[in-house]
């Protein structure tokens, strides 16, 4: 993550002319919905014929023949005809820049490291490490369409020695962003914002037309890694499902270094999701694979503690279904096959190719975690239940029951697709029975508690196994977040902790004080806090027994709104590959 500063798109301040009501759909994620084209090209070549830096632009053509150049000519004044066409025509608020990159959803440029952060309060001395959270930060000023989702990931770090806290923020350096600062603009098809009706049709084969001339070389991937974060086997990892992860270093002065994609040494060959799972007694990492576009749809897999996949296991479905969590027991693997599907056609038809499809039944499949085949998997059906998260998952054996912990969400499309229907997120708890194959669901908030709970997470080192707690972001005014509760799964009880007025947050994450601790909610509460009045923000502190502020790190510059975030510890900081 060599340092850049992009253009002056990311140097919003803090205008008096921000659009504070601003609704975008929700600080989530989603997959890409095209592949790759599969001629391999060569490493030098990036694409059209606009360029910012100038060298680097006229370096690439003088590498391009005759034909290259007039087709990217030609290609180019198809952008711009396409481009022209689409502003004449009102974007929906899930594709409009206006609406999805505003305020505090606004990109940032990279921050080198800053030290010696003022604090006020005391961080407790357990807390040796670095706090890292991942999140959408487009590098260049969307040309047409864009959602949220579809920025460039940028990785926010605070790391905490002894009391001294610095900062950083840096790209993930992806192929994608590579190509696209070499070039100076977006040439990469954006999955929500611009992947929708005819245009996105066009946009498709423009992309095609690029990668058949060699002028784009994505045959290195075209993801944009800005959802999940997880620390496996000394590497720290930036995902977002229609790529592979990208393998970022955390420096010994708390800054980012982007060392490239990872395949898990050329044994990885497909894209995973944002949200992998590490078992907290094995220390293995399991997670999904999927494609929108040819079966398998779905591919199932897991990692030893040194880092050796598994096979395959090739999971049948009949058509091609977003995945974006799923959630492991001590001895199952819960895979939902949900309702909102990606239907390609339906961009023939002007419209969008993720859909909420009422017609198909919602399930969630138990599968033994070191099956070898999809033979024994049980479906059990849920019906009308999305669940775009899932917190946590564990077995009952005495009621052969398999307990699910996540947010419902309707209408279940609707943070990709605009429509008139409120979103609620409802805390649910369901329960599948392995014995009758049935399933029930409650609501574990009472009517009167009732809020929209997104984005969160139980003590990780429970995973797989019973919790009495989550800790849950208020995603209220939605998608703003503007405290976070912690729950009490068994009897419903809400504890609100507000970040105050004018001040909304992320995702808290559960930092455990001590991994032998036998409190469950031992442990603290980290999230950066913005205030959108003083347009500063810091990092918070909490105790998550008490819901006390401990401590409150001042940042040296804006962090946006974002996504999914972890922890690494010191000791584990020493132990980088």
């Amino acid at each position: 993550m060599a340092s850049y500063t992009p253009p002056s798109f990311h140097t919003l301040k803090n205008p008096s002319n921000r659009h504070h009501n601003n609704n975008i759909s929700c600080s989530l994620h989603s997959p890409s919905i095209f592949t790759l084209p599969t001629k391999q090209q060569h490493s030098s070549s990036a694409g059209i014929t606009i360029s910012t830096p100038k060298d680097k632009g006229t370096q690439q053509q003088q590498q391009w023949n005759f034909f290259q150049r007039a087709a990217a000519m030609a290609l180019d004044a198809v952008e711009t005809a396409l481009v022209s066409h689409e502003r004449k025509h009102p974007l929906p608020k899930t594709a409009d820049p206006a609406v999805q990159i505003a305020g505090n959803f606004a990109p940032v440029p990279e921050q080198p490291v800053k030290h010696k952060l003022p604090v006020i309060g005391t961080i407790p001395d357990c807390i040796q490490g670095v706090y890292v959270r991942n999140g959408a930060n487009p590098l260049h000023e969307p040309l047409a369409g864009h959602h949220f989702f579809d920025g460039d990931g940028m990785v926010h770090a605070v790391q905490i020695k002894n009391g001294s806290v610095s900062y950083s923020c840096r790209f993930t350096e992806t192929n994608r962003f590579v190509k696209e600062r070499e070039i100076g603009r977006p040439v990469f098809p954006k999955a929500i914002g611009e992947l929708h009706g005819h245009s996105g049709i066009a946009r498709l084969l423009l992309f095609y037309a690029r990668g058949a001339f060699n002028l784009l070389d994505s045959t290195r991937g075209l993801g944009v890694a800005n959802a999940g974060l997880v620390y496996f086997n000394g590497r720290l990892l930036a995902m977002s499902e229609d790529d592979l992860p990208y393998h970022v270093r955390v420096t010994q002065s708390g800054d980012l270094k982007t060392v490239g994609r990872y395949n898990f040494d050329e044994q990885l060959k497909s894209t995973m999701i944002a949200h992998p799972k590490v078992d907290p007694v094995t220390g293995e990492l399991f997670a999904l694979s999927y494609d929108v576009v040819q079966k398998p749809y779905l591919k199932y897999f897991k990692f030893s503690p040194n880092g050796e996949k598994s096979p395959d296991v090739e999971i049948p479905l009949d058509q091609p279904t977003m995945m974006h969590d799923f959630a492991i027991t001590e001895n199952f693997v819960v895979i939902p096959d949900q309702q909102v599907v990606f239907k390609l056609p339906e961009l023939i038809r002007g419209g969008s190719p993720v859909i909420y499809d009422k017609n198909k039944m919602s399930r969630f499949g138990v599968m033994d975690k070191n099956a070898k085949d999809c033979s024994k998997i049980k479906w059990i059906d849920a019906p009308d239940c999305f669940c775009f998260h899932l917190w946590n998952s564990w077995e009952e054996p005495e009621t052969d029951e398999v307990v699910i912990i996540g947010s419902c969400m309707t209408p279940p499309d609707s943070i990709f697709n605009e429509c008139d229907e409120n979103l609620e997120s409802v805390l649910s708890e369901i329960r599948l029975n392995l014995k009758t194959g049935k399933s029930t669901r409650r609501q574990i908030l009472s009517d009167s508690d009732q809020v929209n709970l997104e984005a969160g997470m139980v003590n990780r080192n429970m995973l797989g196994r019973k919790t009495r707690f989550a800790y849950l972001a208020l995603a209220e005014p939605w998608p703003k977040v503007s405290g976070f509760a912690k729950v009490d799964l068994q009897t419903g009880e809400v504890k609100k902790y507000i970040y105050g007025e004018q001040r909304f947050g992320g995702e808290p994450m559960f930092l455990p004080k001590d991994g032998n601790s036998k409190n469950e909610d031992d442990g603290y509460i980290l999230s950066f806090v913005h205030d959108e009045k003083e347009w500063k923000s810091e990092l918070q502190i909490i105790d998550a027994k008490t819901l006390n502020l401990e401590a409150r790190v001042k940042l040296p510059s804006r962090v946006p709104y974002g996504f999914h975030g972890t922890f690494i510890h010191a000791k584990d900081l020493m132990k980088q590959a």
